[in-house]
């Protein structure tokens, strides 16, 4: 193996002493230009590294931000982590990222590498199966910030960033019965996850509100992922008188479905009108395209890191521990998977 290149080998190389090749290293002022462009070639040229961790060792500080979501896959955790990335690099931070691939134990796992990478701070939106948040608290017990996105721990200490689900999920069923559906499926994850809990809710106070009863058999719980469109729909085809609406918590599987539904011969929005979740670019590429509630991943990215950092950087003392949710606002966008009345 070569020698490691030092400080003390750029500065014999040149003439000049190392605290001089240091203060360059380091952008200082009290070096001339002229004298730190010779040390920057001379570095490049004998490929030294500069020795981050030990930097990070003295200054307590390592300007990473762990990000931990529970699928890469997603495009709505792809749009909150474009987000995220645009505010950290402007402000000097990096990311680095994990999927917990909805695994607790996994997000237990994310959680120790990144508190053992020493992480400034971390932003997480919880795995499906997460109901303990005991596995956050060695970041607390620091001071290091821990803020939840989406997907939102509830604890007294913790802050979340999110939107009102349970008026957006009121909406989106809303907007069926006002289309006449009296018969709604309802399509959503495991409701431990707060986005999920409070989506039903918003479901049952839409039905109640137009005097609609509530039946158990109408809730599908799901993956809800592509593959789940195929098994959804064979559930909804069992039931007899068969429902009109059809609201469902991500776009993807609502594409899915409409694809099933269209092989079993059902017309979409004319037998079953169709709500999707979260303003996915399939909810504009599938014929209908899905009328969906458009779910800012972009902006709760922004938001989320925006908040960190300026908590790190002293900026809003208190913030992370003093405020528990942010929320955002959300938007229905009415589409032909839903119109099964004509405007007037």
């Amino acid at each position: 193996m070569e020698k490691e290149i030092t400080i003390y080998d750029i500065a014999k190389d040149l003439g000049v002493s190392p605290t001089t090749v240091s203060r360059a290293l380091n952008n200082h002022p009290a070096v001339k230009e002229k004298t730190k462009m010779r040390i920057f070639e001379a570095a490049l040229k004998m490929g030294y590294q500069s020795n981050v961790f030990a930097a990070n060792l003295r200054s307590k500080k390592t300007h990473n931000i762990g990000v931990i979501v529970p699928r890469l896959n997603s495009s709505f955790q792809s749009s909150v982590i474009a987000g995220m990335e645009k505010v950290a690099t402007d402000a000097g931070f990096n990311l680095i990222i994990s999927q917990s691939l909805e695994s607790y134990d996994k997000e237990i796992a994310n959680v120790h590498t990144m508190f053992n990478s020493r992480v400034d701070g971390l932003l997480v939106s919880l795995a499906a199966n997460t109901e303990k948040i005991d596995h956050f608290k060695p970041f607390m017990k620091k001071g290091t910030p821990v803020l939840f996105f989406d997907r939102i721990a509830e604890c007294e200490d913790c802050t979340g960033v999110t939107i009102d689900n349970i008026q957006a999920a009121y909406k989106a069923t809303n907007h069926l019965i006002e289309q006449g559906c009296k018969k709604i499926v309802h399509v959503l994850g495991n409701i431990k996850i707060n986005v999920y809990a409070d989506r039903l809710k918003g479901y049952k106070y839409a039905l109640l509100d137009k005097g609609l009863a509530f039946e158990d058999a109408l809730v599908i719980h799901s993956d809800l992922n592509e593959d789940a469109g195929e098994g959804i729909v064979k559930k909804i085809m069992a039931l007899k008188p068969l429902p009109d609406g059809l609201f469902v918590s991500n776009d993807a599987c609502a594409a899915s479905c409409i694809r099933h539904l269209k092989l079993e011969g059902i017309k979409i929005p004319e037998d079953i009108a169709v709500v999707g979740f979260n303003n996915d670019v399939i909810s504009r590429l599938i014929e209908p395209n899905i009328t969906t509630v458009n779910y800012p991943g972009f902006e709760m990215g922004e938001v989320a890191m925006k908040n960190l950092i300026n908590h790190l950087e002293g900026q809003t003392i208190g913030i992370l521990t003093n405020t528990n949710k942010i929320t955002l606002r959300s938007e229905l966008i009415i589409r032909d998977s839903s119109k099964r009345k004509k405007e007037q």
